[in-house]
């Protein structure tokens, strides 16, 4: 038995046999050309080739793992297709009278060294891309197709790195998990298992050879362990775990339609947090009680250009319409730092993550906020909808919200259109500031949000997408659940309620903890709702608080 250790990026228990799944080699040869407007030609043909299947690989990424999770494939499509790439590919054909396929690796390794070479780790994580999308198009030229798994049984996929584009073009009825000697937890491709529910293991140094190939393994995703021919007594023991996960879904089924009440009657909202209207089947599959947050900002990522009142109007009536009743909390536009809009044309920042972004864009461009504050308010006749603004840092820009929004209201009366008079706004507490305020903001909206994400980065000083900085990286950090207690506080002392919509939401083993800090609602992904369930209909808060007390 061979016991391998990396980086467990979802939990699960997995049990079959090894596939070593390689990129097919595709050698690139300098050959000269007598004809370079042909090779060009070739080129533009191949590249045109290249955006269809992107598009088709968006279209399955989007049925399969949501809108978010296939955001990629969109990126991809504009890199492909981006001028300068282009023009690069085009000189050097035109300059050293070369075959197409040089070109383009030559100009594939001038942009990925350009990327790696950059100090911002977003940009540099780009460099990744750069190579799938130049691999692409040299596979086009080459008339070739991507590998996939060649298995009549699921397998554990075990390769050097996986490329987005790999992963989901890849039967999932085949997959049982994957393990890959390099990647990193914010990867793409740790995003999509995670989203796939796949159990995955990244820095895992496994041999890729073919005496690997085909052996038994399981891989732990809970310990971050690979265990190759392993002995009877761990594939007994693991066999075991894996069948009471497998019981654990079956129980979590029957939690659909009960209430989320405590063992000593406190109650709590579980909503889902979605990025389109296409994720909205999960949210009433996983039996959630709400929308705690809808990402609006994935409108503008996937538009060429500003989209339109009536556009968005469609977007948030259809989401109002389908959940009937149901809370649907809409954040407002929430682009700038990792999420990029080419139309923006927002300035290079040294550090775009404390830059022009959110709400700071709103404000800035007040006619932008103008037609999307009034596509919410028309759409919000349909159904029950509220208002959440990001990354707010003080009453004044409340209070500038609020009177955007009165002009906006009163824009609609003057021609007549309904909306909701009393819908809810709520801000989303993301900095350190809107903490040491939380009381004050309260008295002037009707709910928060909590984004543990950027909260606790800016807490810890730490750049959430750095994978250098992971070990330094404590979601748990007693300074960040203090701050968490204080703005739950707070926001009941100025009358407003308080749910926390960042990944720390989905967090079982602080469910608990925030029952007992009071939060009134937990926005997580839809397929963490009845797992949260389970805990909260298990837990006896004022026992939860005398043990604590005890400790």
């Amino acid at each position: 038995m061979i016991v391998l250790e990396g980086k467990a990026v979802f939990e699960g228990i997995a049990i079959g046999k090894l596939f070593v799944y390689k990129k097919k080699e595709q050698t690139v040869k300098r050959e000269k050309v007598q004809d370079a407007a042909a090779e060009i030609k070739r080129y533009e043909a191949a590249k045109d080739l290249a955006i269809e299947q992107l598009q088709a690989l968006h279209e399955k990424a989007v049925k399969e793992v949501g809108e978010a999770g296939a955001e990629i494939f969109e990126a991809h499509q504009f890199m492909v297709d981006d001028g300068d790439y282009i023009d690069s590919v085009k000189n050097i054909i035109e300059t050293e009278s070369v075959n197409a396929e040089y070109a383009v690796a030559q100009t594939g390794d001038i942009f990925h060294n350009m990327f790696s070479e950059m100090d911002d780790e977003y940009f540099k994580g780009r460099a990744t891309d750069v190579k799938d999308i130049t691999e692409r198009i040299i596979n086009c030229l080459n008339g070739g197709s991507s590998g996939d798994i060649d298995s009549d049984e699921p397998v554990i996929v075990v390769a050097d790195d996986l490329a987005p584009s790999e992963t989901v073009q890849m039967d999932k009825e085949k997959i049982l998990s994957f393990v890959t000697v390099h990647g990193s937890a914010n990867s793409h491709t740790s995003i999509l298992a995670k989203t796939m529910n796949i159990p995955a293991i990244i820095g895992c140094d496994i041999p890729l050879t073919e005496e690997v190939n085909g052996k038994l393994a399981i891989v732990d995703g809970f310990e971050g362990k690979v265990y190759i021919d392993p002995a009877q007594d761990v594939l007994a023991e693991k066999k075991k775990i894996l069948q009471k996960e497998i019981d654990k879904k079956e129980l979590l089924e029957q939690l659909k339609g009960k209430d989320n009440v405590t063992l000593d009657g406190q109650h709590i909202n579980l909503y889902a947090n979605i990025g389109n209207t296409k994720d909205l089947g999960l949210v009433l599959q996983n039996d959630a009680g709400g929308i705690g947050l809808f990402r609006s900002e994935f409108i503008y990522l996937g538009s060429d250009d500003y989209p339109t009142e009536e556009e968005q109007f469609a977007i948030y009536k259809q989401v109002a319409q389908t959940m009937a009743e149901k809370k649907v909390i809409i954040r407002t536009l929430d682009i700038g730092a990792d999420k990029q809009a080419d139309y923006f044309n927002l300035p290079k920042e040294e550090n775009p993550a404390m830059g022009l972004r959110a709400i700071r864009i709103c404000l800035t461009n007040p006619e932008i906020f103008k037609t999307q504050l009034r596509a919410i308010l028309r759409a919000s006749a349909y159904g029950n909808i509220s208002i959440m603004f990001p990354m707010i840092i003080s009453v004044e820009e409340v209070k500038r919200i609020k009177e955007i929004v009165e002009e906006v209201k009163k824009e609609l009366d003057e021609i007549g259109l309904p909306y909701d008079k009393d819908i809810e706004l709520g801000v989303m507490i993301e900095t350190p500031a809107a903490v040491m305020i939380a009381e004050e903001l309260a008295r002037e909206v009707d709910f928060f949000s909590v984004g543990t994400n950027d909260l606790t980065q800016y807490t810890l000083a730490i750049d959430r997408q750095n994978q250098n900085l992971d070990e330094f990286y404590d979601a748990h950090h007693p300074g960040l659940l203090k701050m968490l207690k204080m703005i739950v506080d707070g926001a009941h002392k100025g009358g407003a309620w308080a749910g926390i919509c960042g990944e720390l939401g989905s967090d079982l083993s602080l469910t608990k903890e925030f029952l007992a800090m009071g939060y009134d609602e937990l926005s997580v992904s839809p397929g963490r709702i009845l797992p949260l369930r389970k805990v909260v209909l298990e837990t006896d808060v004022s026992e939860y608080k005398k043990e604590k007390g005890n400790n």
